[in-house]
């Protein structure tokens, strides 16, 4: 793998990562259309989408620092200084309680389905384009039904728990973490960009915890040579990362997320039509 191939790949995941489109589909596919996905020696690709997703946590942590940091200071101000109950507390206090209890699903879910989700299944391209697809209409589907009124503080503990479940979804291939929890966001009523900001706050622990386990797991197949290829890829992806994020918020102010339902389709039949052709094997 070149150095300008790391650069492009890191491009790739750091915009799929915040853009309801899937990281892992487009990751796996620019994979294998620039035939860097070694057959003999998987543990190399594991290892590089565990290094490139440290840079989309970069990414996320200096785009949200102010949120972080209040919602840190105020959390422990009101549970620990304070204890104040539930609803004496600051809307960022709680939502350090329903990020907390949101991320709950995810753990529960990741931990039970571990084999399965590190198998080879999760990486069968039948399976995330099918799963573009599905979860491209459930999106629809809640586009239709939402009412788009409510902002994050209107938000319960019910709603982040909701939210979070859907967000476990997103252990499935294709079906992409922004995705699934934007669609559980427009489900409970909230403005699309409210969704989408309460999306990635929700998804900071989550994709911390994840990605430092990759990395670890990771760890033993990286070597010396590999490092400035790691490095390019992981600056380009929290570069990109930190794009789409202000992208895609700004984005849903005044837009929908059809857009991206029509490109999530359109890109599932294709990889179909490709596979089926004999151009990719599953």
């Amino acid at each position: 793998m070149s150095i300008l191939e790391s650069i492009i790949l890191g491009i790739v995941q750091g915009l799929s990562e915040f853009l309801p489109i899937s990281s892992s589909a487009h990751l796996t596919l620019a994979g294998k259309l620039m035939n860097v996905v070694p057959k003999d020696h998987p543990e190399f690709w594991t290892a590089f989408v565990a290094v490139i997703q440290l840079g989309t946590l970069i990414s996320i942590l200096i785009y949200f620092s102010k949120d972080i940091i209040n919602i840190t200071n105020d959390f422990f101000r009101d549970n620990i200084k304070l204890k104040l109950k539930y609803r004496e507390q600051s809307l960022y206090s709680r939502l350090g309680w329903m990020i907390a209890i949101g991320t709950i699903p995810i753990v529960i879910i990741g931990l039970g389905f571990k084999d399965i989700i590190e198998g080879s299944l999760t990486k069968n391209l039948y399976v995330i384009s099918l799963s573009l697809i599905i979860f491209a209409i459930i999106l629809a589907i809640s586009e239709r039904v939402a009412e788009h009124k409510r902002d994050i503080k209107d938000l319960t503990i019910k709603d982040s728990l909701i939210i979070g479940i859907a967000q476990s979804f997103a252990l499935i291939p294709g079906a992409s973490r922004s995705g699934t929890t934007i669609t559980g966001g427009l489900f409970v009523g909230l403005k699309r960009s409210d969704a989408a900001r309460f999306s990635f706050l929700l998804s900071i622990p989550a994709v911390f915890a994840s990605g430092l386990l990759e990395l670890y797991s990771a760890l033993k197949y990286i070597d010396a040579s590999m490092m400035l290829n790691f490095a390019a890829a992981t600056v380009a992806s929290a570069v990109s990362g930190y794009i789409a994020i202000d992208f895609l918020i700004k984005y849903l102010k005044k837009h929908s997320t059809y857009i991206f339902i029509f490109y999530r389709i359109v890109l599932g039949i294709l990889i179909i039509v490709l596979l089926l052709t004999n151009t990719f094997k599953p």
